[in-house]
């Protein structure tokens, strides 16, 4: 497993690998902007460097919703551009994708950075989309095929589906196709292996979650009761994060941070497969546990080894089950990947909950005082 940073990125890696910093001087190289945060509008400009991006944006976008104002369409794209906002749906992102002819690599990039996951092979639109980007043709094209399709059953959201590796046999088998005729029967031939939601993601959050609401039995050999999600949110998963919706007065990273924490009702919904497993939520659980949910030998929890080499065994380990996941690798240069990434750092004497916790309660200091 191959994992390329730029030299930023690195950079930012190497800092935490040393060590050098206290939770509450993690707090502040997060809060004084010290992180040079990876923008959607810098991706963007890497992967098309060319002075029309703003110019092919906008009239392509128009193109593809003709119902939106001229004005609303060149007001999104402005605000991308300028940092301001980035686009939350897949649509959206497909439609950035087709108009700027991005590779099918490039379109999985842009969609984990956006969403969170890549492109999903057993999600039909994804696959389909994905077709049509490999091929070079119209992002119209691939809507009017779509459209035409029968509809997928969400059935397989739901049933526990043989196949450890279902979604690189899916990839595979569209791989092959040449045609539009092809991809129409590959895609009636694969309906009943289609599903939304991501399985192995669910079977990681399903693991570390046990772990939680079954807490193992004291020294005395009696267990305590199952937790609720309730009970598991605020022992566990709270971490010192303030609770509700005000964003006022927020600084950048904290809002990055703050966006999309999970919530008790989050929990039911991902267990009861009414929801994905948002990326931000596997790796609190990683860290929450320690990644100690079976009883493996695990290298990383020997004493003899140094604080850099326990985050470089956490960092292949981490990364090797995102990647799994179809979600992206760890980036240093995202809030919350470097703040799980110092909480990777913790001492022996310490949990990596418990160092994430205190860099939260710094950082978010000031807010509570003003509540």
């Amino acid at each position: 497993m191959e994992i390329k940073l730029t030299a930023r990125a690195a950079a930012e890696y190497d800092y935490l690998r040393s060590g050098a910093m206290t939770p509450k001087m993690a707090s502040q190289y997060l809060q004084e902007g010290r992180i040079l945060l990876r923008t959607f509008a810098e991706t963007l400009q890497d992967q098309y460097p060319y002075p029309d991006l703003q110019l092919r944006l906008a009239n392509s976008l128009q193109a593809y919703e003709p119902e939106s104002a001229p004005g609303s369409v060149a007001r999104k794209v402005q605000n991308w551009l300028g940092g301001r906002s980035q686009p939350t749906k897949r649509e959206d992102v497909f439609r950035i994708a087709f108009a700027l002819d991005l590779t099918e690599a490039q379109a999985s990039f842009l969609l984990g950075q956006c969403t969170g996951y890549g492109l999903h092979y057993r999600d039909p639109k994804d696959v389909i989309n994905a077709w049509f980007l490999r091929n070079d043709r119209g992002y119209n094209e691939a809507q009017t095929f779509f459209n035409s399709l029968p509809p997928a059953p969400r059935l397989a959201d739901y049933q526990e589906i043989s196949g450890v590796h279902l979604t690189r046999e899916l990839q595979s088998a569209f791989a092959t196709v040449y045609d539009m005729d092809g991809l129409r029967k590959a895609y009636l031939d694969h309906m009943d292996q289609f599903g939304y939601l991501h399985l192995r993601a669910y079977r990681y959050f399903d693991r570390y979650l046990r772990q939680l609401i079954h807490p193992q039995a004291d020294w005395t050999g009696v267990s305590e009761e199952d937790y609720s999600l309730e009970t598991v949110m605020e022992r566990y998963l709270s971490l010192h994060m303030p609770s509700g919706r005000k964003r006022d007065g927020y600084s950048v990273a904290q809002k990055l941070l703050k966006q999309n924490w999970p919530n008790a009702t989050a929990l039911k919904n991902i267990r009861a497969h009414r929801e994905d497993v948002p990326r931000k939520l596997l790796l609190l659980l990683y860290v929450i546990t320690e990644n100690v949910v079976d009883e493996d030998y695990h290298e990383a929890d020997e004493d003899y080894l140094t604080l850099q080499e326990r985050l470089e065994d956490h960092w292949w380990v981490l990364n090797a089950i995102l990647l799994d996941c179809g979600m992206p690798t760890l980036d240093p240069r995202n809030a919350t990947d470097w703040l799980v990434l110092y909480a990777l750092t913790a001492e022996e004497d310490e949990s990596m909950s418990e160092r994430m916790a205190q860099v939260i309660d710094h950082l978010f200091a000031d807010i509570r005082q003003q509540d």
